[in-house]
């Protein structure tokens, strides 16, 4: 059975732990190895990068051989961006941008297999290449950790069915994104942008999901954050804490 630290996690969050992970935008799989041991988890971002299939590969081996859970952010919700990254051995997945209640039912089935979802089977990495047998659906469906970003205000409007759909994991705050989509770019302390994801949090906690955010390098915001119930923070990522330390 392939290890990848999606249970340790798992368990992490449910003990109300706060965990703290990297973004990994830089194409190296050895940036992973490097930062694996010194964070939480890994948040490989797929939306934002031209990072290609081959280099994804090599930071989930990366992470897979440091025992450190990772999630992918992959650049959108349609089946063809989720697939080939769950069956590269994924053990966790963000979709960003969502906008409905259908859209992120829409996802939570390609992420799980029939009878509970449509996700096609053709898995070999995910599968550790056969060797996990017949009970590798099962596990599958219960091991992979499924979470959208909340970064639009249809999906804020939204939010309490949103949460109640079975097979949803978690949900993400994308504070940046969402103080555009409310009107106000760039100011993620606004009273509009505090008071959804005031609202998006509550409504996550009340069914019992954890919620993360995404954010920079940002020690405060990390704080004001997590003292509003969020628990698990991809602050930054390779790049910015190699500005970071030049900067310093």
């Amino acid at each position: 059975m392939i290890f990848t630290g999606m249970d340790t996690f798992r368990q992490r969050l449910a003990d109300g732990e706060i965990l703290i992970g990297s973004g990994i935008n830089t194409i190296d799989a050895q940036v992973s190895e490097a930062l694996a041991d010194s964070v939480d988890f890994l948040w490989i971002d797929l939306e934002h990068t031209t990072m290609s299939p081959e280099a994804m590969r090599g930071h989930l081996m990366a992470a897979r051989g440091r025992k450190r859970a990772a999630v992918v952010r992959v650049p959108g919700s349609d089946t063809a961006f989720i697939k080939p990254v769950l069956d590269a051995g994924a053990p966790g997945i963000v979709v960003p941008q969502v906008t409905s209640v259908e859209q992120v039912r829409g996802v939570i089935d390609d992420c799980r297999y029939p009878p509970v979802g449509r996700r096609g089977f053709g898995p070999l990495v995910a599968s550790d290449y056969g060797r996990m047998g017949d009970d590798y659906v099962d596990r599958a469906n219960a091991s992979l950790f499924v979470t959208v970003m909340i970064e639009c205000v249809e999906a804020v409007e939204a939010i309490d069915e949103i949460v109640a759909l079975p097979g949803l994991d978690s949900v993400v705050l994308g504070p940046y994104d969402l103080s555009g989509s409310l009107g106000v770019l760039g100011q993620v302390h606004h009273p509009d942008v505090v008071t959804a994801m005031e609202r998006v949090i509550a409504a996550a906690r009340t069914h019992g999901l954890p919620v993360g955010s995404g954010m920079p390098v940002d020690p405060e915001f990390a704080r004001l954050q997590a003292s509003r119930g969020v628990q698990w923070l991809q602050m930054g990522g390779d790049i910015s804490f190699m500005m970071a330390a030049v900067d310093d």
